[in-house]
């Protein structure tokens, strides 16, 4: 036995991923492709990530108004890169869900941040911080979920 195949039965013997990686096939060659990646999309989910955090910490009373200012205008220039990526995927000619969803966060993101705004009473407050959170974690999720093939 060669010292190159001896080494690898002793890898494989010894680390039951490397066994299980070499029992998945490779992907197809048209298989979707994660753009989780690139520089665009991987800035889109860490600054959903970090306005989410931000959210969180709010404990469902909106700031005062001007850090809300300020958190707004984050999360505007957030909805615009949700608005580059659509644009992005669909000059690719992509036709996947993720195109789709990332124009709807971006259509969708102003109304939560109004609706926050516009909450007068402390569970108003809650329910719009509740439903911005979510949406901007539904912003990183989709980004990072692993690329489904198209139906």
């Amino acid at each position: 036995m060669s010292c190159g195949l001896a080494l690898a039965a002793a890898l494989m013997l010894s680390n039951p991923d490397v066994a299980a990686a070499a029992l998945v096939p490779p992907p197809a060659p048209d298989a979707p492709v994660s753009v989780a990646g690139e520089p665009l999309f991987a800035d889109i989910v860490a600054r959903s990530i970090r306005l989410k955090g931000l959210v969180d910490g709010w404990g469902g009373v909106r700031p005062a108004a001007e850090a809300f200012a300020a958190f707004r205008l984050e999360a505007e220039a957030l909805a615009a890169l949700d608005l580059q990526g659509h644009l992005v995927l669909k000059e690719r000619g992509v036709d996947g869900d993720l195109k789709c969803i990332l124009r709807g966060i971006s259509e969708d993101m102003p109304k939560r941040l109004d609706a926050l705004q516009a909450a007068t009473s402390a569970d108003e407050q809650a329910v719009a911080a509740s439903e911005l959170a979510y949406l901007l974690d539904d912003n990183a999720a989709v980004i990072t979920a692993p690329p489904q093939p198209e139906v």
